[in-house]
C-alpha cells in the first residue's frame, strides 16, 4: 500500500511520521513545492526582527533525515498539479505521476494579495516561507528603510509591525475592519492599540487599500510594505479533483480528516475542523491545529480509528513583550453564532502586587441561557498563555460559569494570587449574570 502526502511542513509530517508509526511497512511518499521542508513559520518575525539570528535555525528536519531515520520518501521541488482519484494517481508539474491508494492533502493556506496593484513591487513582501523572510531581512540590511506600512493587523501583520519597528523604522498598519487580531472586540482592540502606539507604532482601522505605490500605500509613506492579509485556504487543487469544499470555503473533513473522496484526508490550513463550542465546521488556521489534526489524518490513513474532536480556536500573539490570547468566542461572535452572551471583563493583579505583580486584564464569555463559557481573552506580560489555557480546557469539557469560578488553581505568591484573575472574572460574570 502506497500512501502519498501533499505537503511537507506542519500537518504534513505529521501525518507521515504517524502513518509510519502506526504501520512500519507502508510505503510513504511526501511531495513538497518548496525547496524546505519541517520549517518553523512561527518564528519567521523573530527572524526579520534579528532575534533568531540565521534562518537555517527555523528548520527541524531535514529530507535526508526522514528518509533515514523514518523510512520516509520526502522529496522536495515536486509540485502537484493534478489528483486523478479514479486512476489513483497525482500528476506532477515535470509530468511525472505518483500511484497511491491513501492520499493526504495538506496544502495549507496562503496570504498576502497577489492581485492588488503594485502587489510585486521590489519593496513589497508578504511574510509565510523562508525566502520571504530572508529576502525581508536582507531588504533591511541592505536598503535600511525607514518607514514602513503593514496591511493587516491579524497575527502576521501585528508581529511584523513589532519586528520592523525593533529594527528601527517606523510603522504603520493599515486594517480594513475596525478590529485587530481576528477579535471583533472592541475592548481587546482598544488595548492593541494602546500597546502599539505605547511603542510607536500606529494603527489605522477601518482604512481599505486599494493600490500600492512606489512611494506609500494609502497616503502613509513607505519605503517597505508587507502585505499580511488575504489569508485564505488553498483548496483549488482538491477542488479541481471533486473534493467537497466547506462552507468556510476550506475542505470539508470528518472527525477522522477523510474527505467524501474515500481514502482522500485532509488536513492543517487547507481544512476545516469542529468548533467545540458551536459544533460547527470551521476554519481557524493554527500551526497547533494543523499538528493535531495531520496526526489524526496519517493514523487513519494507515488504517487505525482515530478522531481529532476539535478546537476552541486558543491563540496567543506577543505585542512588544505584551501577551494577547484568546479563545472562543468574543461576546459579538457569540452573538452571531446564535448564543445570548454575557461578558464580564476585570484588570487584576499577575501575583500580589507585593511580589511584583504586573496589571492582566481578563475577560469570559458566557451563554446567558446555559451559563456555559463559550470563550475569553487574557491580556497581560506576565501569565497570559498559562491562564488562556485554563480557559481553553474550560471550553473543551464545556464548563459552566459556576463550575469553572470553583476550579481548585494553584496559589504561591512567585507565581500568582491567592485568587486568579481569571476566577475573579468569573466571580464578576455570575454578578453579570444576576446569580
Amino acid at each position: 500500500m502506497a500512501l502519498v502526502v501533499i505537503g511537507g511542513v506542519a500537518a504534513g509530517l505529521s501525518a507521515a511520521a504517524r502513518a509510519r508509526r502506526i504501520d512500519p511497512r507502508l510505503e510513504i511518499v511526501v511531495l513538497e513545492k518548496g525547496p524546505v521542508i519541517s520549517y518553523g513559520a512561527c518564528g519567521l518575525p523573530y527572524f526579520v526582527e534579528g532575534r533568531v539570528r540565521e534562518v537555517t535555525d527555523l528548520i527541524t528536519y531535514t529530507p535526508e533525515y526522514f528518509r533515514k531515520e523514518r523510512n520516509i520518501d520526502v522529496r522536495t521541488g515536486a509540485r502537484v498539479m493534478a489528483i486523478s482519484h479514479p486512476r489513483r494517481e497525482v500528476v506532477l508539474e515535470s509530468g511525472a505521476k505518483v500511484a497511491y491508494e491513501k492520499l493526504i492533502i495538506t496544502t495549507g493556506a496562503r496570504g498576502g494579495l497577489p492581485d492588488l496593484p503594485g502587489a510585486q513591487l521590489p519593496h513589497v513582501f508578504t511574510l509565510h516561507t523562508l525566502d520571504d523572510a530572508a529576502r525581508m531581512r536582507r531588504f533591511l540590511v541592505e536598503r535600511r528603510p525607514r518607514s514602513a506600512v503593514v496591511i493587516g493587523a491579524g497575527y502576521i501583520g501585528v508581529e511584523a509591525a513589532d519586528a520592523l519597528r525593533r529594527n528601527g523604522l517606523r510603522v504603520t498598519i493599515l486594517e480594513r475592519s475596525a478590529h485587530v487580531l481576528l477579535r471583533p472586540d472592541d475592548g481587546f482592540t482598544l488595548a492593541v492599540r494602546a500597546q502599539l502606539e505605547r511603542h510607536g507604532v500606529e494603527l489605522r482601522t477601518g482604512v481599505p487599500v486599494m493600490a500600492i505605490e512606489p512611494g506609500g500605500v494609502a497616503g502613509v509613506p513607505a519605503d517597505l510594505v508587507v502585505m499580511a492579509a488575504g489569508f485564505q485556504p488553498n483548496v483549488e487543487l482538491a477542488a479541481a479533483a471533486g473534493i467537497e469544499i466547506g462552507r468556510s470555503g476550506a475542505i470539508r473533513t470528518d472527525e477522522r480528516m477523510e474527505t467524501n473522496l474515500r481514502g482522500v484526508f485532509a488536513a492543517g490550513d487547507c481544512a476545516e475542523v469542529t468548533h467545540l463550542v458551536t459544533g460547527r465546521p470551521t476554519w481557524i488556521p493554527l500551526g497547533t491545529t494543523a499538528n493535531k489534526a495531520g496526526r489524526v489524518a496519517g493514523a487513519c490513513a494507515a488504517g487505525a480509528r482515530e478522531r481529532f474532536a476539535g478546537i476552541v480556536g486558543t491563540s496567543i500573539v506577543s505585542v512588544f513583550g505584551m501577551g494577547f490570547a484568546t479563545t472562543g468566542f468574543s461576546a459579538a461572535e457569540a452573538r452571531a453564532e446564535g448564543f445570548t452572551p454575557v461578558a464580564a471583563r476585570i484588570e487584576a493583579w499577575s501575583r500580589p502586587r507585593y511580589y511584583e505583580g504586573v496589571k492582566t486584564v481578563v475577560e469570559l464569555v458566557a451563554d446567558g441561557v446555559t451559563r456555559r463559557l463559550v470563550g475569553g481573552s487574557v491580556i497581560g506580560e506576565d501569565g497570559a498563555a498559562g491562564r488562556i489555557n485554563v480557559i481553553a480546557t474550560a471550553l473543551h469539557a464545556r464548563l459552566r460559569v459556576d463550575e469553572f469560578e470553583q476550579l481548585d488553581l494553584a496559589y504561591s505568591p512567585p507565581f500568582t494570587p491567592v485568587w486568579d484573575p481569571i476566577l475573579i472574572a468569573a466571580q464578576q460574570l455570575i454578578k453579570e449574570m444576576g446569580a
